[in-house]
């Protein structure tokens, strides 16, 4: 039983997502402030039904709207419903667990639902309250005197929304509904006339107790405030974080209580006993290739207080043995990238002991949330961690057939997606501005299978090999060659400045294959800008549209060259083509140089959306007037190089 899809309406930015998640691991990525973080607080909230933790901003900008046309009673307005749909992927052996879900006694599904819903109570009744709190409001300052040429003073609740501000907990409740599978498309977008049935409580069940006893949910923030120093309340020494881990999962053994007794005569009987105790968790370590060939082995080992063990300063400490002679540092003279993977991995066995350790109606689903797990961590041991944590907490399992953990990671590395590749990526996207500005979520794994093998494969390696950070990105540039991506920067200092505070990612293709990034750029709905050449050729050497350029020339563009010697002309010969396949096939689609020469900035764009986003757009050298002697004459470069001398001809 895992957890296979959630659908999330009306939260933050997240105004209706739709998210497919991996059976294993999930890697949400995408650029800054694209809502990746807000899926974690949003199960948070949803599922351990924090409504004490409730605030109005949590209610997507866009429906701002709909609670001040509620209030104006607009026909048909209504206040906004948040909501998290959850589908749980279920075997004949689960049904047990779910049968408070099933939708009907004749259900056949593979998936049951169930919807929280963060509701009004009343919608009448909550107006009717802010007109009651408006109205006394008024009336309390009703003697005021108003100053001379300024407006009358409105004592607060001003309107629906500031009161709704401080009274949402109090107006607003979790509501439970279930789904039937078979009301739904793929999309998960339900039929006309579905309504969804309530979950009301039964025999003492309630929806937040069914959900409880379904799925468990952890969280390994990102700010884990892991410190070389010693000072400040919010640095987390990583020797008072392991013995928390002891406090709460370890058990003495019987025999190491005389070891604790003879401590003071002989400490190394508790440094035995701690190296036992630890020995697995230090194991689970090695298997990240921590401590390395190079770096000091961890051990813990303990201080001559015996009543504190690891609960103070005097207590047992992490060390690092220099040597096998009984040298060591404490753990605070290693270096934050080791202490951080330390942590998360210690943290991560903790949290799935604690489920494990569940007595009464464990959960057969843990989901944890990973926030950055790359936080001080060199691109190799980032690789490490996220091939290695599945495998860690797997080997925890008592009954792997019984009880699943599925991790979700945020990210911002390109080297955990090298490590991963497309099928676990989920791309947060941007959309809109303003109140406007929404989310929407990208599936990969829907991608790798849709596009076709050559071309899929083709991506999947160039990137995994150059440039995974096109996922973290607010645009991306791409260009033919070295040239390109050396001038660029020199280009955007020059000419467009404001460029270098926005989050570029220049991606040097080649002109064979730049069209074979068309399905992953559209898929993406990125902003490009495609900086090509113009590849005249004579006629006879046309590739013909729409035709993939051979194998051997996907493998070594020079070998493009080599075959297409003594074809390649001027611009202005008659009759000339292109040999690009971007111009050819993509964008914008068009064969001969003559064309191309003519195309106005229309025929090279794709617009994006209302705000602008997500549009494409090609540039290559144009048409330049150029003296010679008394002539003028005009020219266009085949190159990018010839291009720049063209237009630089008094200089070069």
């Amino acid at each position: 039983m895992h957890l296979s899809k959630i659908r999330l309406r009306n939260f933050r930015r997240l105004a209706d997502i739709k998210i497919d998640l991996d059976k294993e691991i999930s890697i949400f990525v995408g650029a800054n402030n694209s809502g990746k973080t807000s899926v974690a607080h949003a199960m948070n909230f949803f599922v351990n039904a924090g409504r004490d933790r409730a605030s109005f901003h949590d209610i997507s900008a866009c429906r701002w709207s709909d609670v001040d046309a509620f209030q104006a009673g607009a026909e048909g307005a209504s206040l906004p419903v948040l909501s998290l749909d959850l589908w749980f992927a279920v075997e004949q052996a689960d049904l047990h667990r779910v049968l408070d879900l099933l939708p009907r006694l004749e259900w056949e599904g593979s998936q049951v639902g169930v919807r929280i819903a963060f509701a009004p109570r009343n919608e009448d009744e909550t107006l009717a309250h802010f007109n009651e709190r408006h109205q006394q409001a008024q009336e309390a300052v009703a003697g005021m005197e108003t100053p001379e040429g300024q407006e009358p003073y409105i004592a607060p609740p001003r309107s629906l929304r500031e009161f709704l501000e401080g009274e949402l907990g109090k107006e607003y409740e979790f509501k439970y509904y279930v789904l039937d599978e078979a009301q739904f498309n793929d999309d998960l977008e339900p039929n006309d006339s579905y309504e969804p049935q309530e979950l009301l409580r039964e025999q003492g069940r309630t929806g937040k107790d069914i959900i409880g006893s379904l799925i468990k949910l952890d969280f390994l923030h990102a700010q884990r405030h892991l410190s070389d120093s010693e000072g400040g309340s919010r640095a987390e020494e990583l020797s008072r974080h392991l013995s928390r881990y002891y406090q709460r999962n370890l058990q003495l053994h019987e025999e190491d209580q005389n070891a604790i007794r003879a401590l003071a005569e002989l400490e190394a009987l508790l440094n035995e006993h701690l190296s036992q105790v630890f020995a697995d968790t230090l194991e689970r370590l090695a298997q990240l290739g921590y401590p390395g060939l190079t770096n000091p082995r961890m051990m813990i080992k303990s201080a001559l207080n015996p009543a504190t063990v690891m609960n103070s300063q005097d207590g047992a400490h992490v060390h690092y043995a220099l040597d096998d002679e009984g040298l060591t540092l404490p753990d605070k003279y290693n270096g934050l990238g080791f202490k951080n993977l330390i942590y998360m991995v210690v943290e991560l066995l903790d949290l799935h002991a604690q489920w494990v350790a569940t007595e009464e109606r464990r959960p057969p689903l843990h989901l944890v949330f990973v926030e950055e797990p790359e936080a001080h961590l060199h691109a190799q041991l980032q690789q490490v961690f996220v091939n290695k944590v599945r495998e860690i907490l797997a080997a925890e399992d008592d009954a792997p057939n019984e009880f699943h953990t599925q991790l979700a990671l945020t990210t911002h590395s390109p080297h955990i997606l090298y490590e991963r590749g497309f099928q676990p990526i989920r791309y947060f996207r941007r959309e809109g501005s303003g109140t406007q500005q929404a989310s929407t979520v990208l599936n990969l794994s829907a991608f790798y299978r849709a596009t076709g093998n050559p071309s899929r494969d083709f991506l999947e390696r160039y990137l995994k090999l150059t440039h995974c950070d096109l996922f973290f990105a607010d645009a991306a540039v791409l260009v033919e060659g070295n040239v390109e991506r050396l001038v660029m920067p020199q280009m955007v200092a020059k000419s467009a400045p404001g460029l270098r505070s926005c989050y570029l990612s220049v991606l040097e293709i080649g002109g064979a294959y730049a069209h074979l990034f068309r399905t992953l750029i559209e898929f993406l709905g990125i902003t490009t800008l495609v900086v090509t050449d113009l590849d005249s050729v004579a006629p006879a050497a046309t590739v013909e549209q729409g035709e993939e350029p051979e194998p051997a020339e996907a493998e070594d563009e020079d070998e493009e060259d080599d075959t297409a010697a003594g074809s390649t002309c001027t611009p202005e010969t008659p009759d000339a083509v292109t040999s690009n396949q971007m111009l050819a096939q993509w964008l914008p689609a068009i064969s001969r140089i003559d064309e191309l020469l003519a195309a106005d900035a229309a025929v090279k764009t794709i617009p994006g959306d209302a705000a602008g986003l997500g549009s494409v757009r090609v540039t290559y050298p144009c048409t330049v007037n150029l003296t010679r002697g008394d002539e003028q004459i005009e020219r266009a470069g085949r190159t990018l190089e010839v291009a720049f001398a063209f237009d630089n001809l008094q200089w070069t």
